[in-house]
């Protein structure tokens, strides 16, 4: 009886606190798209404008886009069952998702939030400026080869975390990634009100002013239309 209960304890504490795609997996998948996303548009950036350097962060602390975050988790539940099928089949999958995906956060950010991150209308086969042929096929590149080897590398590092250590973290950054979301949305909405002349009505308000003002809101979001 002790030997039995000694090996299932021990045969839980061998097993990796992000073992198959559990929530800890998921949230760091969460993590590293929105880092890996974000640093991939600031050095696309600064290729094709000329060596412009500017952010790309979709929020106020870090660089961190939630865009390429819950892109990565879509593309990780969706694409992960298929990784043995034909490129083309993930390709065109990848294509369809991303594209549709980003579609959606535009919509759900201009309806909600009133303000634009993104707008496509220049690009040709774009759809409502939201999302475009040039960017689906990105997309569908990216799935490609985020199934294929970006995914199963940092699903492997990401499970040799110890369990303790990744437990704790794991928790640090939900918490952190949560009041740096709600902070954001709320500074970007501050923003707007003042670039359509309302003055502020409350004490948070002018906090939100006072530490976030224009100049520095531009500077985290060079391209936001209000």
């Amino acid at each position: 009886m002790k030997k039995t209960q000694v090996s299932a304890q021990n045969g839980s504490e061998g097993r990796s606190f992000a073992a198959g795609l559990n929530f800890y997996k998921l949230f760091w998948i969460f993590m590293i798209g929105c880092f890996l996303g974000t640093i991939l548009e600031m050095i696309f950036c600064f290729v094709t404008q000329h060596g412009l350097i500017e952010s790309r962060s979709g929020l106020i602390y870090g660089p961190f886009n939630p865009v390429y975050g819950f892109g990565a988790v879509v593309l990780t539940i969706v694409l992960r069952p298929l990784a043995h099928k034909r490129d083309l089949i993930i390709f065109l999958f990848s294509m369809v998702i991303g594209s549709g995906f980003e579609y959606l956060c535009s919509a759900f950010q201009q309806y909600f939030m009133g303000t634009v991150s993104w707008d496509y209308s220049n690009l040709p086969l774009n759809i409502g400026g939201r999302t475009c042929l040039l960017y689906g096929l990105f997309w569908g590149l990216l799935g490609l080869l985020w199934v294929k080897d970006i995914y199963p590398y940092f699903s492997k590092w990401i499970e040799k975390i110890p369990n303790k250590v990744g437990i704790v973290l794991t928790w640090v950054l939900v918490v952190f990634m949560i009041f740096n979301m709600a902070i954001s949305a709320l500074a970007v909405q501050r923003w707007d009100q003042r670039d359509h002349g309302v003055k502020a009505d409350n004490s948070f308000e002018e906090f939100l002013d006072k530490t976030y003002p224009d100049d520095f809101m531009r500077k985290i979001y060079p391209n936001m239309i209000l």
